[in-house]
């Protein structure tokens, strides 16, 4: 038999497989794509509701919150940031940048277990103060680094 048959009707058996466990209700893909998101935070316009939005307002500073940034940033359309949270049992780190439009940058939620290790672009319209919280055993612990951004690749 040609191995070329074989795995076209392999791949019908399957896909009519899950076509069938779809249509009966046995897996929702919807429920796979996202989890519930954070709106009031996404839309808010100002630091202070962000931080109110992502339970921050009364965190407390921690350097267990590793932020490595450029301290300059040359392209403001591509500021590139790790975030590490050595605090044990971290649940989720936001990520807000404070002269953005919609300051709340990223939000993610870590299963019990997950390496709350986060590696990302940011865009920054100008220099600001990039604020990073955690959450983690009920409490909220957060860290702060400028990033300047120079106009047109000027280090100046």
């Amino acid at each position: 038999m040609d191995p070329l048959r074989r795995k076209l009707l392999r791949g019908v058996a399957t896909s009519g497989l899950l076509a069938a466990a779809i249509a009966a209700g046995a897996l929702r893909p919807s429920r796979v794509f996202a989890a519930e998101w954070n709106k009031g935070g996404f839309e808010a316009k100002d630091v202070a509701n962000v931080l109110k939005a992502i339970d921050a307002a009364a965190a407390t500073d921690s350097r267990d919150i590793v932020i490595n940034a450029p301290d300059i940033a040359e392209d403001g359309a591509m500021v590139a940031i790790d975030v590490v949270s050595n605090i044990p049992g971290t649940l989720s780190i936001a990520v807000v940048v404070e002269k953005n439009p919609y300051p709340l940058a990223a939000q993610f939620d870590f299963s019990n277990g997950a390496l709350p290790q986060i590696a990302l672009r940011l865009k920054m319209a100008q220099t600001s103060r990039v604020i990073v919280s955690a959450k983690a055993g009920g409490k909220v612990y957060i860290a702060r680094t400028e990033i300047k951004v120079t106009v047109g690749g000027c280090a100046g």
